[in-house]
């Protein structure tokens, strides 16, 4: 009889935590969704680090070429540029200055795209380039996802948007044991990092400041509490399961 109960309340266990519900893994279920506050209005905010690519363009070619070096290599024996030229890059130091040429040093770190386009066509026009065009495009823009996912890493971003739901996507989507409500997203601002949490079951998530992510934004998505005491226990709890097993069998037969 002991050996009959034994086996009945494994099964149960087993089918128990086979069992998850929907509620704990369906996103965005939970809450109403305020279009009011609802914005697709995402704007890129340069920061230290950040590698810029930054293209002048003008009716006259000419007067614009000061300003779109190229980077080359060069041949060591016969000092003569190898290689196809590629476009100079311009990292944002730690001040948020980059030096530019011709221009010198430009604050940009904090500012918007907008803004840093309108600086350059105060600083160009008309004394140098007459209506020029800037184009400017972060080379390095990058997100990380780490956790419990299933294709944690760091992930290069072409277009510079990105939304939370997307970042997860491109991570393969969290593991069954991820606790969905409770996804960090750590953003640095001002010099500091910042925790935000989201809960991906919730339709405020679209609300949320970090809805649309950050360049070098990393997101952490926690195990649940079984996972975390699976992954805690020791190499020897298999043995210890095996011996508790053989007690409980000759404990089984030794009452029959």
């Amino acid at each position: 009889m002991l050996k009959k109960i034994f086996i009945l309340s494994i099964i149960s266990s087993f089918i128990l935590s086979s069992c998850v519900s929907k509620k704990k893994i369906t996103y965005f279920q939970n809450d109403e969704i305020d279009q009011s506050l609802v914005s697709n209005n995402y704007k890129t905010i340069f920061k230290p680090d950040d590698l810029l690519q930054i293209v002048i363009s003008a009716q006259e070619l000419e007067t614009v070429r000061p300003f779109n070096l190229p980077v080359v290599t060069f041949d060591v024996t016969t000092a003569r540029a190898t290689g196809i030229p590629q476009q100079q890059m311009y990292l944002i130091d730690s001040k948020g200055e980059i030096d530019f040429p011709i221009l010198g040093k430009l604050k940009i770190g904090g500012l918007t795209r907008e803004q840093v386009i309108e600086l350059f066509k105060k600083k160009l026009d008309p004394e140098y380039v007459k209506n020029p065009t800037i184009n400017i495009r972060i080379a390095n823009f990058k997100i990380t996802v780490s956790g419990d996912v299933r294709l944690p890493g760091t992930y290069t971003i072409p277009n510079e948007r990105i939304t939370i739901a997307e970042a997860i996507g491109l991570a393969g989507d969290l593991n069954i044991s991820g606790q969905r409500y409770n996804v960090k997203v750590i953003r640095e601002e001002g010099n500091q990092k910042k925790v935000y949490t989201v809960d991906l079951l919730s339709n405020k998530t679209f609300t949320s400041p970090v809805y649309y992510l950050e360049q070098n934004d990393l997101i952490y998505v926690e195990p649940n509490n079984a996972k975390a005491q699976s992954a805690a226990t020791n190499q020897n709890t298999g043995l210890f399961v095996s011996i508790g097993s053989i007690i409980i069998s000759l404990i089984a037969v030794l009452t029959r």
